[in-house]
């Protein structure tokens, strides 16, 4: 496996946290993620939901590295992750710096890694 499968990996189990959160500590996922807002449970559920198929995604392309659209769709997956925390800290105020630092960090490194592979893969790998 390549270093970009293991890293897509380490990606995916750590998010893993966050899913479980989502489902059953709402709390912990409100001070860790959007702390400046009261979070419903329905929109902790939706998080978790979320999250599970970008956890999914992840393992899916590290597993599968050679096809393009999985590729693109793990790819797209990170670049909207980090559209959405820089929306939920510069519009909506619903996070602190502190808190889009992490998911600022994944998303950013996995979408900078991914796009350096893009030119490596081929238009026939399915």
């Amino acid at each position: 496996m390549k270093p970009l499968g293991y890293w897509l990996l380490l990606v995916a189990f750590a998010r893993f946290s966050s899913v479980y959160f989502g489902y059953f500590n709402i709390w912990a996922l409100q001070v860790a993620v959007y702390s400046k807002r009261t979070m419903s449970d329905v929109h902790g559920r939706t998080f978790a939901a979320w999250t599970a198929v970008t956890c999914t995604l992840c393992i899916l392309c590290a597993l599968h590295l050679e096809s393009r659209p999985l590729f693109l769709a793990t790819f797209a997956s990170f670049v909207i992750a980090l559209v959405h925390f820089l929306l939920e800290l510069l519009v909506y105020k619903t996070m602190t710096v502190k808190n889009f630092a992490a998911p600022c960090f994944f998303a950013s490194v996995s979408a900078l890694w991914m796009y350096s592979e893009l030119g490596k893969l081929s238009d026939d790998d399915d």
